[in-house]
């Protein structure tokens, strides 16, 4: 073998273990992507939920699951659940929504599938009462959480400890009632409740 070719081999083989070339140069270190820092929700936030059906009102409660509220409202502010649907009606006791795959009327077979697995759970002590709103998850673990959530139609305590509760209802569950009223098959709903959602952040002092 020539010397130069053991000579770039060994340069080869230096880069790749992070050591230095003959050059005197440093090898190029890999980049790592790093995470979305998303910015803190204040307390008092409140996000309008507007439907076909009317309108009802959710209170974040950051102080309770901040990864999860800060998700939400940046999602909501930057148009991501606009045009999505509650894809799953479950009567008497729940209503699921903000997948972004439901955006695409073509895609229903895939409803529920979309948006999640990007946000590790913050359970809390907060029961699950009728207004509840939780994130939704993945079948395989509490872990899997994202921008899919869904409001309680009443007090369920089997959810303690498997969901990440986020915020509630303030204003229109008479709302969430009708949009529950939804046909379906199982629970897929037959029809599309889309939705726009608007974040209102409470006053600053001045």
């Amino acid at each position: 073998m020539s010397n130069r070719r053991v000579t770039v081999l060994l340069t080869l083989a230096m880069a790749a273990a992070g050591a230095e070339t003959p050059a005197g140069k440093p090898a190029p270190k890999p980049v790592r992507p790093t995470a979305q820092k998303e910015p803190p929700v204040a307390p008092g936030t409140e996000a309008v939920v507007e439907t076909a059906k009317g309108a009802f009102t959710i209170r974040l409660l950051p102080e309770v699951a901040p990864k999860h509220a800060a998700l939400f409202a940046r999602t909501a502010k930057s148009g991501g659940y606009d045009g999505t649907t509650f894809h799953r009606v479950i009567a008497g006791g729940i209503i699921q929504g903000g997948d972004p795959l439901s955006k695409d009327p073509a895609k229903a077979s895939l409803y529920g599938t979309g948006g999640l697995g990007l946000l590790t759970a913050e359970f809390s002590d907060r029961p699950f009462v009728r207004g509840t709103v939780a994130a939704a998850r993945k079948p395989s673990g509490p872990d899997t959480g994202g921008r899919q959530f869904f409001v309680c139609l009443r007090e369920l305590p089997s959810l303690n400890g498997q969901y990440t509760i986020f915020g509630e209802v303030v204003s229109g569950m008479d709302v969430v009632d009708q949009i529950s009223t939804t046909p379906v098959d199982g629970d897929k709903a037959r029809e599309r409740v889309e939705m726009k959602i608007t974040v209102q952040e409470p006053p600053t002092a001045p």
